[in-house]
This record gives C-alpha cells, structure tokens and sequence, in this order.
C-alpha cells in the first residue's frame, strides 16, 4: 500500500510537470522572405521585386496590422548579432519618424525587409528594441561544385542545377505574372519551399564528391551551424513572459528554424498565413 501511494504521488508529480510545461509553450511566427532589396548575394538567382511600389507599401501595411493584432512581444532578424548597437541606432531613427527622410539610403538600407516590415511592426506594438540574430560562417558552394566535378558525378550536378533552377523559374514567373507580395510570402514559406531547401543544404550536398572529400559536408556543417547559433540567440533572448515572439530571415533560415522547433517541446510554430487569414 505504501508503494502504491508512493508511485501514485510520483505519477502525479509528473503529470503536473508536464501540465506546466505545456502551459509555458513558447509561438513563435516564422516568416521567411526573399530579400525585397534583393542583393544577388544567395546561390539562386532571381529577378527583383518592387517592394515601393504603391501595392507593396499597401500589403506592407496589412500584413504589419494583422501581426501587431498577433502582438509578438519580441522580433528577430537577419542582422549580424554583433552589430546590435548599430540596429539600434537605426531603429531608434525609425520610430522617431526620421528614417526614411534620409535620401542618400542606400538600395539595401530602403528596401531590405528589416526597415520595411520589421521596423514597421515593431514601431506599431511599441517594441523598444529589434534583436540581432544573425552569425556568418562558411559557405564553400563553388568548391563543392568543383569536386562534383572532378569526380565525374554528373547525375548529382544535374539534380543540383535543375533545383536551383527550378526555384528561380517558379519565382521569376511569380513576379511577371503579377503576384502580390502577400502571395509570394505565402509561396516562400510553403512547406514545398522549405523541403527543397533543406534537402538541398542538408542531403545533396553530403553526396559531393569522393569519399576522401568532405567538402560537401562541411557547407552542410557550417549551414547547420550558422542557424544553431542563430536559433540560439534567439532562444537566449526569449524570456518567460514572451508567449509569442517573430522571426524574420530568409527563406533557408526559416526553413532550418521550423525543423529545431519541431525537435523543441518548448515551442511551437505559427504560420504567417494563419495570422493573416484570422
């Protein structure tokens, strides 16, 4: 009898552990993007999209409405985590309604996401501040070309190629065909995208090259990398008052985020068409 009050009391323990922890499950919005100010700076290739154009400053604003509705207590960027002070400087500008006055900003400073829809939904949920999560490491694609290459591994240069072409077709023909900015957010952060990311950083490039080569997996080492720190600041910067925080990356990023808050019972994730289509 004692036993049974004894297992009884510890079953009970745990239920209420484990009540709590489902109590304290941390939202957070992922919203993945193609880089409005589109720099040429990723591997695929794709055509510019206006984002000052009349319609796009509109959606702009719907989009900011709908998630201050969502109020994220928190925002995250794509911003070198070690240039926070310089974030700041820049965010402080912003909400004093000074920063786009300034005529000589540079094609990244007007475009990029962060000034155009972070700032804009940080100023409106009254944040004070806008976090830096970004870290660089690696990136050694053209090496790992290069020995798929030397190891005659065609069929896997071929896969490689029509994905990435592939991707920048279905985009660009997204963009002449008029897609609003809205829709394109939608098709970056569908599920289709972010398997084709992942399957392209984390499987394809394990295959390149001989099996003294590890090129392949050391872009794929360094990928890993460069988004564990990222996702480890962001956890870091999470207090337990912040119920639902956002992030704002890259399409890539996001696409590695979701799979670490999959693994995560802590968290779970919010779609941006969820909170735009409440």
């Amino acid at each position: 009898m004692k036993n049974y009050v004894i297992l009884s009391m510890a079953f009970l323990f745990l239920n209420c552990i484990k009540a709590q922890e489902k109590s304290n499950i941390k939202e957070v919005l992922l919203v993945g993007t193609f880089h409005y100010n589109n720099p040429g700076a990723d591997v695929a290739k794709t055509k510019s999209f206006d984002i000052l154009k009349k319609e796009s400053q509109n959606e702009l604003k719907k989009i900011s409405k709908n998630i201050k509705a969502y109020n994220p207590t928190k925002i995250f960027v794509e911003w070198p985590y070690d240039e926070q002070k310089e974030l700041d400087s820049l965010y402080q500008i912003y909400t004093k309604g000074n920063y786009f006055k300034n005529d000589s900003l540079s094609n990244f400073y007007l475009k990029n996401e962060i000034f155009q829809l972070a700032f804009r939904i940080a100023k409106e949920n009254d944040l004070k501040k806008i976090y830096a999560i970004d870290y660089s490491t690696s990136f050694p694609f053209e090496d790992v070309m290069k020995e798929i290459e030397n190891n005659n591994q065609s069929e896997l240069k071929t896969r490689i190629e029509n994905g990435i072409s592939k991707f920048t077709t279905d985009f660009d023909n997204k963009i002449e065909s008029g897609l609003s900015l809205t829709e394109l957010t939608y098709f970056v952060n569908s599920q289709e995208m972010r398997k084709f990311s992942n399957d392209f950083h984390n499987n394809l490039m394990l295959l390149a090259g001989g099996t003294k080569d590890f090129s392949g997996p050391l872009l794929t080492s360094e990928w890993f990398k460069r988004n564990l720190y990222m996702w480890s600041l962001i956890q870091k910067n999470t207090e337990e008052s912040d119920e639902r925080i956002m992030v704002l990356a890259g399409l890539s990023h996001v696409a590695m985020f979701e799979l670490f808050v999959r693994e995560n019972d802590n968290w779970k994730v919010k779609e941006l068409k969820q909170v735009m289509e409440k």
